[in-house]
């Protein structure tokens, strides 16, 4: 039982590796490091794939080495399955981010469903020109105040006091910023759409989202009001260290007060959270991820306390 399994352990700590010391992957080749960053979690499939093997094998030695990678893996993503952690009960406010897709099929039935969430403020993403007469249409009842800038847009039922696009260095308008008057106070709200990756021969490119990354962490670190929400499509996870300039000092409201990964991307099949809401300032209560509704992402929702 101790003699076999010997190869079965050397995968399980090798396994283990990726986890333990991912910051030290460089991006100097493709980006190897941001997409090893992206995707971490799913290393953790390698382990219930193992312990079958050592099962099958009658390994003891295996059955202890595949201890490693689970005790890793829960120290570094075990509190994101914890549920509750964000106390649940009374809010102030619901927030709700969307990339909406700028394919998407039925853009109609898409509002229907952010609609029916029930949210205080709504940022959308990824919105054409024909579509945003659809949107607007269709939240004009519920939502009286409305922010668009090319791409971006944001609807709330309380007053915005005050609206701007953000310069993130792209050739459009991607990110803009609203005052948002709350019955307990001003809240600035970023909304902003980040440059896309790419992944091809030459690798995980992503120096232009990265450049829109450090143009917004700017903005947002010199606002003045204390509390801050930012929403959008980031096009890429809170474990990639690319998004350090521009989380540093936020709070994620999935990781703060959400059930599991919150994975948005793909619709279909989610494998990464890329949609997000960041907060100062305020304190999240509750978070999840709504189903699918005809975008290639899904929903995120948020509330918090002000």
């Amino acid at each position: 039982m101790w003699r076999r399994g010997w190869l079965i352990a050397v995968l399980a700590i090798l396994t283990a590796l990726p986890l333990l010391f991912h910051r030290y992957v460089p991006n100097s080749v493709g980006n190897l490091g941001s997409l090893l960053d992206t995707f971490l979690p799913w290393v953790g499939v390698a382990v219930p794939i193992l312990a079958v093997a050592a099962v099958v094998r009658r390994s003891a030695i295996a059955g202890v080495a595949l201890l490693v990678p689970v005790v890793v893996w829960g120290l570094m993503f075990g509190d994101l399955l914890i549920p509750g952690k964000g106390g649940g009960g009374a809010y102030d406010l619901r927030v709700l981010s969307h990339n909406v897709d700028a394919a998407n099929p039925d853009p109609k039935t898409t509002a229907e469903d952010l609609i029916a969430a029930d949210a205080d403020v709504m940022a959308l993403e990824e919105i054409t020109t024909a579509d945003m007469k659809v949107y607007k249409a269709e939240f004009a009842k519920k939502y009286p105040y409305e922010v668009s800038r090319d791409t971006v847009a944001l609807w709330s039922k309380y007053p915005v006091a005050q609206s701007e696009s953000v310069d993130v260095g792209f050739k459009w308008t991607r990110a803009l910023r609203a005052e948002v008057s709350t019955p307990e106070g001003k809240v600035a709200v970023y909304v902003a759409h980040l440059a896309s990756v790419r992944v091809g021969t030459s690798g995980f490119t992503s120096n232009q989202r990265n450049d829109t990354i450090k143009a917004l962490g700017r903005q947002i670190a010199d606002e003045k009001l204390a509390g801050v929400i930012v929403m959008g499509d980031f096009n890429g996870t809170a474990n990639d260290r690319s998004l350090a300039p521009l989380t540093a000092g936020l709070r994620s409201a999935q990781g703060a007060a959400g059930h599991g990964f919150g994975f948005t991307w793909p619709a279909k099949f989610p494998m990464a959270r890329i949609d997000h809401i960041m907060v100062r300032g305020v304190t999240p209560t509750k978070a999840w991820v709504m189903k699918p509704t005809g975008s290639d992402h899904r929903p995120v929702v948020a509330e918090v306390r002000i």
